[in-house]
C-alpha cells in the first residue's frame, strides 16, 4: 500500500464518520396529530362536533334593519297619541336594528335525543312615541332572552313561546301578523310532544304566561287594567296555564287544533287551522279562534276582541328568489287587519322585504273595548321595509 492510497482511504473514513455524526445530531420531531372540528350531519346542515365530546353544536342568527312609516308601520306596538298627548312626536320614521344570536345543540342518549335551543336579541332604535316617557329618542333597548329550552325525547322545559302559537303555527309570513292578535307568546313551559307516526302528533304544555304579552285593556266593569291581556300579571297559585294540541299532517297539508286554559282568569280559548299545499308555488291557510270572556275580555291566550276571530292568507313563490305573502284578519269586535309583502332574496342569506299594512279599529272611541294595537285612529295605513342578513 502506497502513501497515496493510505491518505485517500483515511480521508474517506473521516468523511463517513463526520457524516454519520452530523446525521445523528439532527432530530426531526414527529408531527402531533391535529384534532380537527368534525362535521355533524345528523341534525341538519351547520352542525359540528364540539371537540372531545359527542355533542353537536350549531351557531346562527341574523342582523336586521327595519324602517317603518305611517300609522301601523311600527314594531314597538301602537302609535297611540294618548300615550304622550302630542301627535307630533310620532310624525317620523320608526327604525329598529336587531342582532339575534341563536344556538342549537344535539346529542344522542339512551333516553332519546338531547337538544337545546337559545335565542338572544339586542336592539337599538326609536319607539315612535309609544311607551317612551321622554319622547321619541333612539336608544339601546337592552338584551332579551327569547328562547332557552332543554328537550330530552319529547319532554321540553325552559323559556319558549306558548304552544298555543308554536304548535298550530304563526299567522302567516307577513311582518305585522298581529294586527288582530292571536295569542300570548313569552312564557316558561313544561311540555311533552308526542309523535304517533302516520302524520299524527300532539302536545301538552304547562305554562306560566307573561306580563309582557299584551297591551292595556279594561275589565267587564270598565276598570282600567294595565297589561291585563297578559292574563298573568299576578301569579298567585300553584295552578299553571294549560295548553293541549293535536295535529294531522299529510302531503296535501295539515289540520291542527289547540285549546288553552288561563288559570289566572279561568277562561278557555281554542283555535283550529287548515294548511293546504295548493301547488308547488302556492300554499294557503285559514285559522279560527274562539274564547270565553266571563271574567275578562282578553287574557293571555284570547287577545282578540270579542269571542271569535279568524285569520287567513297564503304565500305564492314567483321563483326561487321572490315570494308574495298576504294575511287578512278580523274579530268579533269588528277589528280588521290586512297585511301584504314581497320578499326578495338578493343573494343567499340576504333578504329585503317590503310590506304594506292596514288596520281598522272596530271599537275606536269606546273606552271599554279598543283594539289597542293601533289606537290613534279608526283606520290606519302604514308599512315596513326590512333588510335581513341571516347566517
Amino acid at each position: 500500500m502506497n502513501i497515496k492510497s493510505l491518505l485517500l482511504g483515511s480521508a474517506a473514513a473521516l468523511i463517513a464518520v463526520s457524516g454519520a455524526r452530523a446525521a445523528d445530531a439532527v432530530v426531526v420531531a414527529e408531527p402531533e396529530p391535529a384534532e380537527y372540528v368534525k362535521i355533524c350531519d345528523v341534525y341538519g346542515a351547520g352542525y359540528y362536533y364540539i371537540p372531545g365530546t359527542e355533542t353537536c353544536l350549531r351557531i346562527g342568527g341574523y342582523v336586521r334593519y327595519d324602517i317603518g312609516g305611517g300609522d301601523v308601520g311600527s314594531f314597538d306596538g301602537a302609535r297611540a297619541e294618548n300615550q304622550l298627548g302630542d301627535p307630533k312626536l310620532q310624525d317620523t320614521w320608526a327604525k329598529n336594528t336587531r342582532f339575534t344570536l341563536k344556538t342549537w345543540t344535539g346529542q344522542e342518549t339512551e333516553l332519546g335525543t338531547l337538544k337545546t335551543y337559545t335565542e338572544t336579541r339586542i336592539q337599538f332604535g326609536n319607539s315612535n312615541g309609544y311607551g317612551d316617557e321622554f319622547g321619541n329618542d333612539a336608544h339601546n333597548k337592552g338584551i332579551t332572552l327569547n328562547f332557552a329550552w332543554i328537550q330530552l325525547g319529547g319532554l321540553r322545559v325552559g323559556k319558549d313561546e306558548s304552544a298555543f302559537n308554536t304548535f298550530i303555527g304563526y299567522a302567516g309570513e307577513v311582518i305585522q301578523d298581529t294586527l288582530v292578535p292571536y295569542g300570548g307568546f313569552d312564557t316558561n313551559v313544561v311540555q311533552y310532544y308526542f309523535d304517533g307516526g302516520n302524520g299524527f302528533s300532539a302536545v301538552v304544555s304547562l305554562e306560566e304566561g307573561s306580563s309582557d304579552a299584551g297591551a292595556a285593556t279594561f275589565d267587564g266593569a270598565g276598570n282600567y287594567l294595565f297589561n291585563a291581556t297578559s292574563g298573568n300579571d299576578t301569579i298567585d297559585s300553584y295552578v299553571p296555564d294549560v295548553v293541549g294540541g293535536v295535529k294531522y299532517t299529510q302531503g296535501w297539508g295539515t289540520i291542527t287544533g289547540v285549546a288553552s286554559y288561563d288559570s289566572t282568569w279561568e277562561e278557555w280559548t281554542g283555535k283550529v287551522r287548515l294548511d293546504v299545499k295548493a301547488s308547488d308555488a302556492l300554499t294557503l291557510w285559514i285559522m279560527g279562534g274562539y274564547g270565553s270572556d266571563d271574567h275578562i275580555d282578553r287574557n293571555f291566550y284570547k287577545q282578540w276582541g270579542g269571542n271569535w276571530a279568524v285569520w287567513g292568507g297564503g304565500t305564492y313563490k314567483f321563483n326561487e328568489k321572490t315570494s308574495f305573502n298576504a294575511q287578512v284578519s278580523a274579530d268579533d269586535a269588528k277589528n280588521v287587519g290586512v297585511a301584504a309583502n314581497v320578499a326578495y332574496d338578493i343573494v343567499p342569506g340576504f333578504t329585503v322585504t317590503g310590506e304594506v299594512d292596514y288596520n281598522h279599529d272596530g271599537k275606536f272611541g269606546d273606552a271599554d273595548d279598543r283594539n289597542w294595537v293601533n289606537a290613534d285612529k279608526k283606520n290606519s295605513v302604514g308599512g315596513i321595509l326590512r333588510f335581513q342578513r341571516s347566517f
